[in-house]
């Protein structure tokens, strides 16, 4: 029975994770630091049958107490937010890069078999468009001008339209936030590590998570989960932009067993790969069908038309390479799973912090 080694295994994706594994014959041991901007001071969140060391991943000491007898570890420890990296820089390169140093130097020389990291799809800035000829354009920017006068969607170099399309991992990086660089930093340097040391080394590019478990009052969680915190308010959920940027968002249980699919299939040594749903939903959209969901269809978003500095337009998942090499199929789609996430938010407390994150980014001139 192998021994897998967590890191953020009491965080949102990190339980779900555990879970999986302890499912199908894995031991699992877990470190967390239990951020309270994350966890809300709420230690009960530990999966049942986990063994867990509550601590920092950059306690050296901590990391390799953690990694005796370890086969396996899932590198999932990580500040997550792109508005809030782009003022907590210390935090965010500290809790994200150092952290994952801490963690490899600690592995080195171990008899570690496989170790996968959580990577993010922010990393690929905005994804792939193709010109009214079909030419596919992998190096799309907006222009900061024309964003700042309500022109949201990136043109092609003559002026022409574009049309987003599926993004697949031969789409270089252009890294426009400080998340997106933490992110890819340690996707590279787990990558580096593997072939150095000769240790099987996979990196999941993560799109939108939802689900059961989202930390509802952390404003810099995911999309979804800001939306429920505002509507079980009797409030607006607001959106930057006009709404209709799209986005591509897969169920953590589909995201656990990727998880797993990376440690069991020899295939993924060494490579990156898209975990989405392979679908593409407007954020505008989403909202409506979660008001919906929660039984207030009555609320409209209120859109901003303002933008958010490291924000991008358009990015979907092509999960081909999932698909062949982990055989991995999402399971859970959005619109059809949205019933049982309200049934879970309705159970809880719920404090709305979205108009305090609006003010934390205005007030640093991060809103346009």
């Amino acid at each position: 029975m192998p021994t897998t080694l967590v890191t953020g295994g009491c965080g949102f994706i990190g339980r779900h994770v555990a879970e999986d594994l302890l499912a199908n014959g894995h031991e699992v041991r877990i470190i967390d630091s239990f951020v309270e901007q994350v966890h809300e001071g709420a230690e009960g969140e530990a999966p049942e049958g986990a063994e867990v060391i509550r601590g920092d991943v950059r306690d050296s000491d901590l990391v390799r107490r953690a990694l005796r007898d370890v086969d396996n570890v899932v590198h999932l420890a990580a500040e997550v937010g792109v508005g809030q990296s782009m003022y907590e820089i210390a935090r965010y390169v500290g809790g994200n890069d150092l952290a994952t140093a801490v963690l490899l130097e600690a592995m080195a020389g171990l008899p570690i078999r496989k170790v996968v990291v959580a990577s993010s799809m922010s990393v690929y800035g905005e994804g792939l468009y193709e010109t009214q000829s079909g030419e596919r354009l992998n190096a799309v920017r907006r222009n900061n001008a024309d964003v700042r006068a309500g022109n949201w969607n990136p043109v092609a170099p003559d002026g022409g339209e574009l049309t987003a399309v599926a993004t697949d991992e031969s789409k270089p990086v252009d890294l426009a936030s400080i998340y997106a660089l933490t992110k890819y930093f340690q996707e590279r340097a787990v990558l580096i590590w593997g072939e150095a040391y000769g240790v099987d080394t996979v990196a999941l590019r993560l799109f939108n998570v939802f689900g059961a478990g989202q930390a509802l009052s952390n404003p810099y969680t995911g999309v979804l989960a800001n939306f429920a915190s505002r509507l079980a308010n009797g409030q607006a959920p607001t959106i930057f932009e006009d709404g209709e940027q799209r986005r591509d968002f897969v169920h953590v249980r589909d995201v656990a067993r990727a998880f797993r699919l990376a440690l069991e299939r020899e295939e993924a040594a060494g490579q990156v790969i898209n975990i989405g749903s392979g679908n593409a939903y407007t954020i505008a959209q989403v909202a409506r069908l979660l008001a919906q969901a929660m039984g207030v269809p009555e609320i409209e978003p209120e859109i901003l038309n303002r933008a958010r500095s490291g924000d991008i337009r358009n990015c979907f998942a092509d999960i081909s390479r999932a698909r062949d090499l982990l055989g991995f199929e999402p399971q859970f789609r959005l619109e059809d799973s949205l019933d049982e996430f309200v049934q879970w938010v309705r159970g809880m407390t719920v404090i709305d912090r979205g108009a305090e994150m609006r003010r934390q980014l205005e007030e640093r001139g991060l809103v346009s």
